[in-house]
């Protein structure tokens, strides 16, 4: 007996002549089996599919959240590197106030500490603290910058640097003899040749030879007060110059009245001489 391995299907068929026909369809399991297949092939392919769309879907999530923590990243670096910049020109001008100041002098080293304490974390919070304490820095900078900028015309520098020797006043002849003669400056003993700088800012208003003073250069500074600077082996700056504290005006020398290499240094106030050690830091 042969064995039949198809499916039958009976369709019973009404016409509008209420007559009945009966069809029928045949389907072999070879058939089925392979619909079958196919059919999980199908979800198969179909599932895989919206798996790798998933995937796809959450790699791009991910990518885009990368790409955006790379520019936070990138924005938060850049604001510290601008911070980074306003921190040294903050101290940069710091030294500058404290040159213009004359708290330091030559000699003087810096003194480096210890750094340490507990690390923070460094998030967006810990940054705006850090910029709005940079812009009140440099907002108090700028307050004293402008009152030293002031004082600068009031010499307070040392133009040389040196041991103090024949003072303000009456003293003996250097040059011998028993007389006495009035001193209108003070001496700074130096080494020939030693650069001299300018007390304070001002415009040169003499620069050449003077009886008794040799090769002197006059600086004013404004309000009735200038500074002499006597005796120099070399003058390096010209009338109507401007000079800034600390600036090199020539070298030290021994020409004019002089026994030896030194600076003769003057202080007036409308032309009348004051004791120039009240204008030397450390002096008194």
């Amino acid at each position: 007996m042969v064995r039949d391995d198809r499916f039958y299907a009976f369709i019973v068929a009404h016409t509008s002549r209420s007559r009945s026909r009966i069809r029928r369809i045949a389907i072999h399991k070879r058939w089925l089996k392979l619909s079958a297949v196919c059919a999980l092939f199908a979800l198969g392919a179909a599932l895989y599919g919206f798996y790798g769309l998933a995937q796809q879907a959450r790699h791009l999530s991910i990518e885009s959240e990368n790409a955006r923590l790379r520019e936070e990243n990138q924005r938060q670096r850049q604001q510290l590197e601008n911070l980074n910049n306003r921190v040294e020109a903050v101290e940069d001008a710091s030294r500058k106030l404290v040159e213009i100041s004359g708290a330091t002098g030559e000699g003087q080293t810096a003194i480096i500490g210890g750094t340490g304490g507990p690390a923070l974390p460094f998030d967006e919070a810990a940054l705006s603290v850090l910029e709005s304490k940079t812009r009140q820095v440099e907002q108090e900078l700028e307050v004293y910058k402008t009152i030293l900028e002031e004082r600068s015309v009031i010499p307070s520098l040392w133009p040389v640097r040196g041991n103090l020797e024949s003072g303000f006043g009456g003293r003996r002849n250097p040059f011998g003899g028993a007389s006495f003669e009035y001193h209108e400056g003070q001496d700074i003993d130096a080494p020939y040749g030693e650069p001299v700088a300018a007390a304070a800012s001002g415009t040169v208003i003499h620069a050449g030879w003077q009886n008794g003073y040799g090769q002197v250069v006059y600086i004013d500074h404004g309000s009735g007060l200038t500074t002499r600077y006597g005796h120099l082996s070399q003058i390096e700056v010209a009338v109507g110059q401007s000079l800034a504290r600390g600036e090199k005006l020539g070298l030290v020398g021994s020409t004019g009245r002089s026994t030896g290499p030194h600076l003769h240094y003057e202080v007036r106030i409308n032309n009348e001489p004051v004791n120039p050690r009240r204008y030397l830091p450390g002096a008194n």
